[in-house]
């Protein structure tokens, strides 16, 4: 891995420990995320997103039955007609 140096605000390097703390993370860790996330919205970053990168916001928006693993015919009648 590559180091990099910043100089950042004292009031932004506080916030910065402050969140990382709270995370349980190291104050690099929360600067890669941010790097990261940034260089995906800006579209100038690496196409490296997954699935569940882009369906996070529909996890949870469904409604029906939780498993359909039991081959229940009703969930399935009238299917492909």
């Amino acid at each position: 891995m590559k180091t990099l140096t910043v100089k950042l605000p004292e009031e932004l390097d506080a916030e910065l420990a402050t969140a990382a703390a709270k995370r349980g993370e190291s104050k690099s860790c929360l600067v890669r995320e941010a790097i990261a996330s940034y260089m995906r919205e800006d579209g100038t970053g690496s196409a490296d997103v997954s699935c569940d990168d882009l369906a996070r916001d529909l996890a949870g928006s469904f409604s029906g039955p939780v498993d359909l693993s039991g081959g229940s015919k009703k969930y399935m009648k009238g299917y492909g007609r």
